[in-house]
Parts: structure tokens; sequence; C-alpha cells
């Protein structure tokens, strides 16, 4: 029995037969043709045999495999090169992807009558570590923190720092913008990623602070009245102590350094005669009692507060109402005659001289170091420090060059000469009976000085302090000549008398012979080193209370002769 066809399915499967027949003779036609209409980043390479459009990729996209790069990021450019950051550019690859794009049946047909073809991507190779590495080193170059705009003053003018977006080099887009950007026959320069961040201050706030403080700061000085004196701030010297610091919520606030202006040199002249220092009461003694010459009286100061307070304000003004007033503290004299009383500051305590050979610096140093403790107030239980009193003893301070002992030797320094006022205060310390709490004596005797009974000074190493457990407050006299100095502790005397004790000499050494210095040489005679106790007796109605002993160990002052 025979079974009838369908003519549709008759139908059906001549249309197969002819498109098989189509496809096949497509591809024996075209096996090494690239389809018309064929682009890899605009070379065209349609129809051209995969030979040919190899040769045609490898020279108009080759070179610029090889050649660096144009880069840019943010507003700058740069290069890069795309061997070293791992790319490479496969022509035959792209070639053969052109001439066989998926082996599409229909795209073989379509050969056959002519096609529009297609675009083709390149085929590029990548090392990606080389390639993170390469855009590392771009992004060390062209990275930056985002700059806040500021606002500074000098030489009377305000000047402002524009703000600048920071950058970030997006490494892993950077990547990406390449592989889709590479190679090409002509392009401008590649638009690498980056990552912003905006300045917390910016151009509109900077503006701002320039056009409403910093440009009227800076328009004109500022006349201030103090005490019935003006004080004029040139805009040179305001500038100077003058800045703009950023708030919390990014506004530049101004800041005004008050202890840098009043300390200013220009402004410190001027405020000098605008202030009355207060002047303690004038004592003296009358036999063994305390008198007031003359009281004590108030003054008038102009504190950095003061001034801070007085300028700040004016800074926005103009003209005229660049004027103001600083108002005045009023200050209290230390000492009145009222207070000697109440501070139990009633007659001498203790006093003691100390005699120098007559010399242009031990005059000079001697006087400033007594000019400096003279009027010295220790209230009880407080704590005297010599050092902290008189200062450091250089050129600024008002002292000169002499001999020290350094090393157990004579040598120059700043200040030689004030050891004799310090042995003049420990003696004042040692017959007021009052506690030593830092001391400590020359490294050789000098013959001059009370043995056991005497001090040095160093500054930075060695201080002279004592400590007032006297119970009432204790006013120092300091006052010398061309060849002594006197301190007296004024106060109310604990003991009745306070007398000293010297113990024989110990432990003799004999001095010994060394070379002097090759410059500024000092001779030095021979001196035996010994050691020597000296007790402080205490006596209270007639009788002996307690003893302290003070021992002192004297190293020998040896022989040193100057070649001249």
């Amino acid at each position: 029995m025979r079974r009838r066809i369908h003519p549709a399915a008759a139908t059906g499967g001549a249309l197969a037969v002819g498109v098989g027949a189509l496809y096949l003779s497509g591809l024996l036609l075209t096996a090494d043709e690239i389809p018309e209409g064929t682009s890899v980043r605009g070379v065209n390479i349609g129809g051209m045999s995969q030979s040919q459009a190899r040769e045609v990729l490898d020279r108009e996209l080759g070179a610029s495999a090889t050649a660096p790069v144009a880069v840019k990021i943010g507003t700058r450019t740069d290069s890069l090169d795309p061997r070293a950051a791992g790319f490479r550019f496969d022509a035959e690859e792209t070639v053969s992807n052109a001439a066989r794009p998926g082996i599409d049946p229909f795209t073989v047909i379509g050969s056959l009558f002519g096609s529009d073809g297609s675009t083709i991507e390149p085929v590029v190779h990548l090392d990606e570590d080389k390639a993170r590495g390469a855009l590392g080193d771009l992004a060390e170059k062209h990275d930056r923190k985002a700059r806040d705009g500021a606002i500074t003053f000098a030489e009377g003018q305000p000047r402002h720092t524009r703000p600048l977006d920071g950058q970030r080099l997006n490494v892993d887009g950077s990547v990406d913008a390449l592989r889709a950007s590479f190679p090409a026959a002509q392009r401008g320069p590649i638009d690498l990623p980056v990552q912003k961040t905006a300045p917390r201050i910016g151009a509109t706030e900077t503006n701002r602070a320039l056009r409403e403080f910093a440009e009227p700061a800076m328009s004109a000085p500022v006349t201030l009245t103090a005490g019935g004196e003006r004080v004029t701030i040139p805009a040179t010297v305001l500038g100077k102590h003058l800045e703009m610091d950023p708030d919390s919520k990014g506004r530049l606030l101004p800041k005004l350094d008050g202890k840098g202006l009043f300390k200013d040199p220009t402004v410190a002249a001027e405020v000098s005669e605008a202030t009355n220092e207060a002047t303690d009461a004038k004592i003296r003694l009358n036999g063994d009692a305390v008198e007031v010459v003359e009281d004590g009286k108030p003054g008038q100061e102009v504190t950095a507060t003061s001034l801070k307070n007085a300028v700040m304000p004016l800074l926005t003004k103009s003209g005229t109402a660049r004027t103001g007033e600083v108002v005045t503290k009023k200050t209290q004299p230390k000492v009145t005659r009222q207070s000697i009383a109440d501070l139990g500051i009633t007659e001498k305590v203790s006093s003691f001289t100390a005699t120098f050979e007559k010399a242009e610096y031990r005059t000079k140093n001697i006087g400033r170091a007594a000019e400096l403790i003279n009027g010295s107030l220790v209230k009880p239980q407080e704590t005297w420090s010599f050092n902290r009193t008189v200062g450091e003893r250089t050129k600024e301070n008002g002292f000169v060059d002499g001999i020290i002992i350094l090393n157990d030797k004579y040598t120059k320094a700043a200040g030689g000469g004030v050891s004799t006022v310090a042995t003049a205060v420990f003696n004042a310390i040692f017959f007021a009976g009052v506690k030593p709490v830092e001391y400590g004596a020359h490294s050789f005797y000098i013959e001059r000085y009370p043995e056991g009974r005497e001090a040095t000074v160093a500054w930075g190493s060695l201080d002279l302090k004592f400590a007032n457990d006297s119970g009432n407050a204790i006013y120092i006299l300091a006052e010398s000549n061309d060849t002594s100095v006197t301190v007296t502790f004024l106060g109310t005397k604990k003991y009745d008398s306070v007398e000293a004790s010297k113990g024989p000499r110990t432990n003799v050494q004999e001095p010994g012979t060394r070379p002097g210095a090759t410059k500024d040489c000092q001779p030095q005679t021979p001196l035996e080193g010994f050691d020597v106790t000296v007790e402080r007796i205490f006596r209270d109605n007639g009788e002996e209370v307690k003893r302290e002993p003070f021992r002192t160990r004297y190293t020998p002052r040896d022989s040193v002769t100057c070649e001249t």
C-alpha cells in the first residue's frame, strides 16, 4: 500500500535542501574572506582575505598598540606604555573572529548576496597585575587630597588659597576604560575615571570670608585709647597676629592672637605709655625694726585679653569707626603699709654681706642679680628659688661675661660673679633659721667665702632654694656696690638667735698641676681640698634648741699657669 506525501511537507523538504545548499556554497566561497562592511575600531577590512585583513590591522592599529597611549586624569594628561601595562593586541585572532562571526548560517548565506557586515571588537590580551601596577604609578602622580580654601595675612594684605577638589584614580574602572578604547587608529586621550572629593572649605565660603572680614580687617590701622593714651596698630602688625580657622560647620572664622599682639614690639612700646605699674611700699630698717617710708600705690595695666577684646570688633569697620577704647585693669601693690603689718614683716631676721674684688663684670652681674632679688616677698610655706627669681644669666637679661668655675677650672661665661650673691642669700637663709631646699657649694674653696657656708648656682642644673617655715612672711632686701653685696631678710624671728660653729678641716688632699686652656686661659693658684662641717645652732630664751650639720667637700684647686 502506497503512502501519499502531503504537498506542504514536500515543499518544506525542498526548502531545507535549498538552504543547506546555499550555506554550503557560502562556506566554500567565503571561507577566507571577511564579510563586506566589516570594521575593527574604524578600520574597514570587509571583502579582504584574512591575510590582507591582518596586514591592514597590523598597519593601522599595530602602531597604536605599541606606542604610548595618551590618558586624561581629571584635568591633566599623561601617557601610558600599553606593553608595560600588560595590554597586547591580537590581530590574528581578531581577523579570525571577523571572518567567521559566530558561524551564523544566515550571515554566511548573506555574504553570497552582499552584506553590510558588522563592527568587530579587537581581541586584546591583558595582564591584570601589570595593568594595575602601571595605573598605580599614575595614581601616585595624580592622586591628591582635597585642598580647603584658606585665607592668610601678609604685609598688611589678605591672601587667599583657592580650594581644590581631591581626586583618586579608579583603578578598576581605568582597566575597563583602557580595554574598551585600546587600540585605535586615531583618537584623543582616553578619559580615565577618577573619584572626586569636595573640599570642606569651598570657593563660596572662601570668597565670603575674604569679602566680609579679611579685606575690611586689612583696610586701615586700628586706633585705641588706653588710660588717656593713643595706641595705633597698623594693618601690617594686625596681620602678623591674625588668622582664619574653620569651625565644625566649615565656616572660616577670624582668630586674633591677643598675647602675640600684646607682646609685639610696635604695640608693646605704645601700650607701655598707657600703663602704670603698681609700686610696693618703700621700707627700711630703723635699727632692727621695719619702718615704712612710703606706702604702696596702685597701678593700671592693659592685658592681652582686654587688647584683643578692643581690637576684634573694629576689624570689620571703616574710617573713624575703627577707633575704640581698651579697658584697663587696676593693679594693687604686693606690699603696702597695711600688708606689711598683716604679713608679720616687723624686724630684721638675718643679714649677710659678701665682699669681692672690684671688677667691672662683677659690679655689673652682682648688681643685676641684686636688683632682681630685691623686693622678693615669700609668704609662709612658699619656696623661693634663686634661678626662678633672677632668671637665666644671659646678655638679654642684663648679664655680661665673667669668670666662673666649670669642670674645676676658671673659665669665662655670662653671669660670672653671681655666686657671690648666692653666697649672701645662703647665709641669710642660714641665719634666718629657715629650711634650705636645694643648695650646693663651689667645687673648690674660694678664700673670700666662709668655709662650708657658701653657695653657687648654675642655670638648669643647680639652684638655691629655701622654704619659708618661719610662720610669717619674709621680705628680701638686696643691695650692692663695687665691692660688696648685702642680703637682708625681714620678717619675724622664729628663734632668738641662730649661730654657726665650724669644725676643723679633715680629709685634706694636696692640689696638682694642670695645663691651661688654649683659649681664654685663666690662671689658678693651688689650694688643698678638704672636708668641713658647719653646725647651725638654734637658741631660744638663752638655751640651745637644736643643731643642724652642713657638710661640705671641697676638691683640690689645681695649679694652672697660662703660657704667654
